[in-house]
């Protein structure tokens, strides 16, 4: 299979990695091209039968995004697609930066749009497969506001939003589409809180690839998964 993960360097696109790397094809993008790559010198010295291709890309920027889209297609046409990168900006919307909902939705929403249109002519003209899947990385906060969530919440709501659009239109081409909404996962975003208060990366990477194993029949539309203690 051909799995392109986006936000692949370190946390949840790190672990999708991981999880999918064994006889498959991984295209992984991140903006920082030197962890990036080290990421994928690690999996590839642990998991011999992948092989890996790392592009560079700052997905805040539509012409970057589309670009890497292109640039997938040279391998062939992607079997799964991981909508992961994501920004998280505190704050509430009466005080947090002007541009906070601007950086947020580009990074959050339009990253995962522009990618998914650039990919979705070729996957859905694909029959060589039983089915795709695009798997969109929303989170608790696409469910419930909460406080100094501001543009963020705002951002991931508008993913489940996209994710649910998707999913009705997708169906008769024989392309899965999966909301994924994790509650705190231990990433660099959680340093210094108790890790056994929170979920490990690979809890989330290990839903998203059983569910990627189903018949073709089957499809997980959403998945919510907190930590056992609650949502901090």
């Amino acid at each position: 299979m051909i799995v392109v993960i986006t936000g692949a360097s370190k946390g949840l696109g790190k672990a999708f990695a991981e999880q999918f790397a064994a006889n498959n094809i991984l295209l992984l993008c991140a903006r920082n091209e030197t962890v990036l790559n080290q990421t994928a010198a690690k999996i590839k010295s642990e998991i011999s039968s992948t092989t890996i291709y790392t592009k560079a890309v700052d997905l805040s920027i539509k012409e970057e995004v589309i670009a890497f889209g292109k640039w997938c297609l040279q391998f062939g046409v992607p079997d799964i697609l991981i909508n992961n990168a994501g920004s998280f900006i505190q704050g509430s919307v009466y005080n947090e930066a002007d541009d906070s909902l601007e950086k947020m939705l580009n990074i959050n929403l339009m990253s995962a749009y522009h990618l998914s249109r650039t990919l979705l002519p070729s996957m859905m003209n694909d029959f060589t497969t039983k089915h795709k899947h695009i798997f969109n990385i929303c989170s608790i906060a696409s469910l419930q506001a909460y406080t100094n969530g501001g543009s963020y919440s705002i951002s991931k709501f508008a993913l489940l939003g996209f994710s649910k659009n998707l999913r009705e239109e997708l169906k008769l081409f024989n392309i899965k589409v999966t909301a994924v909404m994790p509650g705190a996962v231990y990433t660099d975003s959680w340093t210094g809180v108790d890790e056994k208060r929170i979920m490990e990366v690979a809890d989330i990477a290990k839903l998203v690839y059983t569910a990627s194993q189903l018949s073709p029949q089957a499809c997980v539309e959403d998945i919510v998964i907190r930590p056992q203690l609650g949502d901090l």
